[in-house]
C-alpha cells in the first residue's frame, strides 16, 4: 500500500514578470521528463494591437504574439500541461493558493494548471480594468469585473476541467485554467521540456494537453527513484 501523500511545499516559478505558485508534489522518489515537439507546419501567431489601451501598449517594447501554438527552436512546443491521468493516488488540495496575472493586458502565464479545490488568486496589475470571464461548462461559469488598484480574486473550482478564459473588455485576452484531479503536473517551456517529479513507484498514464490539438497519452512504469522519458510530438496545421 502506497504511503498517503502529504502537500506541504511550494515551489516558487518567476515567469514573465509574475510569481506564479506551484503545488509541491507528494512524496515520492521517481519522475518523468521529456520533451514535447511538433512536426508539420505551425500556423503563424498573429501580432496582437494593443493601441486601444495605451497603458498596456506602452508596456511592450515589442508587438506581443497570439499563444495559442507557440513555438521555439527545434521544433519545440510550449504551454502543454502534462500530467498524470491515471494511476495515482487521491490526495487533498493544496492548501497554498496559484495566482494569476493580468499584466500588460496578457494573462500570465497563459496556462495555469491547479488542483480541484485549490485556491485561486486573480490579480489585476494594469491600470485599466479587466472583465474576467471563464468559459467553465462542467464548474460554474462566471464573469466578474475587476478595476484597477482592487483587491485580488478569490475563488478555485471544484471539479476537473480545461476552461478557456476571456476578457470582455479587450478581446485578444486570452488563456487557460487547467484544473486537474492529481498534484503530479507541468508545463512544457520554451524548449519543450517538462519534469514531473516526486513520483511513488508505479504505474502511470501521462498525458499532454495542448489546447488546438488532440490530447496524447502514453503508459509509463515507475520503479523505485528511477526517472523515466515519455516524449510527445504533435502534428500541427498551418491553419
Amino acid at each position: 500500500m502506497r504511503i498517503k501523500y502529504f502537500l506541504a511545499l511550494t515551489i516558487a516559478v518567476l515567469m514573465g514578470g509574475g510569481m506564479l505558485l506551484f503545488a509541491n508534489p507528494p512524496a515520492g522518489s521517481g519522475s518523468i521528463s521529456g520533451k514535447i515537439t511538433y512536426s508539420g507546419t505551425p500556423p503563424k501567431m498573429k501580432p496582437i494591437d494593443m493601441s486601444k489601451e495605451p497603458t498596456c501598449a506602452k508596456q511592450h517594447t515589442t508587438p506581443v504574439l497570439t499563444e495559442n501554438v507557440a513555438t521555439g527552436p527545434g521544433n519545440a512546443l510550449q504551454w502543454v500541461v502534462v500530467y498524470i491521468s491515471a494511476g495515482d493516488q487521491e490526495s487533498s488540495a493544496p492548501s497554498q493558493a496559484v495566482r494569476y496575472d493580468q499584466k500588460g493586458c496578457q494573462y500570465i502565464p497563459h496556462v495555469l494548471p491547479m488542483v480541484a479545490s485549490q485556491q485561486l488568486q486573480i490579480y489585476n496589475d494594469d491600470q485599466t480594468s479587466h472583465n474576467i470571464h471563464p468559459l467553465a461548462k462542467v464548474n460554474s461559469e462566471w464573469n466578474k469585473s475587476q478595476p484597477p488598484g482592487s483587491p485580488p480574486i478569490d475563488t478555485k473550482w471544484e471539479k476537473p476541467e480545461f476552461i478557456s478564459v476571456k476578457c470582455n473588455i479587450h478581446p485578444w485576452m486570452h488563456g487557460f485554467f487547467v484544473v486537474l484531479k492529481t498534484p503530479h503536473y507541468a508545463v512544457s517551456s520554451e524548449d519543450g521540456s517538462f519534469e514531473i517529479k516526486g513520483l511513488p513507484a508505479g504505474k502511470y498514464t501521462v498525458t499532454a494537453w495542448q489546447e488546438q490539438y488532440p490530447s496524447q497519452s502514453q503508459d509509463v512504469v515507475i520503479s523505485g527513484s528511477e526517472n523515466k522519458t515519455a516524449n510527445f510530438t504533435f502534428k500541427v496545421l498551418p491553419y
